[in-house]
């Protein structure tokens, strides 16, 4: 090659993300593309920001964008990803061989259960998931649950379950800590605005542990002085 000639410049890879401006912006211009698709789910599209994240989300699990779009839902305000698309993703990600299950106890009854297990492929080892059984699924409260699956396709329903035991178990990184949309539909919402539990009454006193704080504890019911407003100059509050 003369000096007259240039080596080609290898162009850097820029990846979508947050770890650069470059990345940012690539992002964006993907997203902007995704948001504008009619072949989307509808929480993204024309919603940049959902785009934006799931590109991320891809990235990072080394899938496909819009397979993640098409895999992500909503469930009780909170994100997860099918099932289907969770083992699919396990079988694909080279480092155990295909989802297997086995299965226990007696079918149609409490005892029926099943456990996911792979080989991984670094050491050769058998690795086993949690058993998963109806009598789990009834005290857990997803089997009696209005519209649950449970009882209508409980064989799926206890694979679906084994697989997603079998995956934060042993690679919770690939489901980005993240429950299954079935399990999400398991979980009731939690109320924010629920009274507090307590075993004893709220306004009854606790007993003293000694004479000497019953005597502090007297003297200060004595004491007492009436309430104050700081906002007022330290004026006593008008009942």
């Amino acid at each position: 090659m003369s000096s007259n000639e240039m080596m080609p410049v290898k162009q850097e890879e820029i990846l979508p993300g947050f770890g650069s401006l470059q990345s940012f912006e690539f992002s964006q211009r993907a997203a902007k593309l995704l948001s504008s698709s009619t072949l989307v789910p509808k929480d993204f599209q024309n919603n940049l920001p959902n785009c934006v994240i799931a590109l991320n989300m891809a990235h990072r699990m080394g899938a496909d964008p819009l397979m993640v779009m098409q895999n992500l839902y909503i469930v009780h305000g909170r994100p997860g990803f099918s099932s289907q698309f969770l083992v699919a993703t396990i079988n694909s990600c080279g480092r155990f061989s295909a989802l297997r299950y086995e299965w226990s106890g007696e079918e149609g009854k409490d005892t029926w259960g099943c456990r996911a297990w792979a080989v991984e492929k670094a050491t050769g080892e058998r690795l086993d998931g949690s058993t998963i059984t109806i009598a789990m699924a009834k005290k857990e409260g997803w089997y009696n649950k209005n519209g649950s699956k449970w009882q209508t396709m409980p064989q799926q329903m206890l694979m679906y379950r084994a697989a997603s035991f079998f995956v934060r178990a042993y690679a919770p990184e690939l489901a980005m800590g993240m429950h299954t949309a079935e399990e999400l539909q398991d979980i009731a919402p939690v109320r924010l605005d629920a009274e507090p539990y307590f075993d004893m009454p709220v306004d009854a006193p606790a007993e003293p542990e000694s004479s000497l704080e019953a005597e502090f504890m007297a003297s200060q019911v004595e004491t007492e002085q009436p309430a104050t407003d700081l906002f007022t100059g330290g004026e006593p509050v008008a009942d």
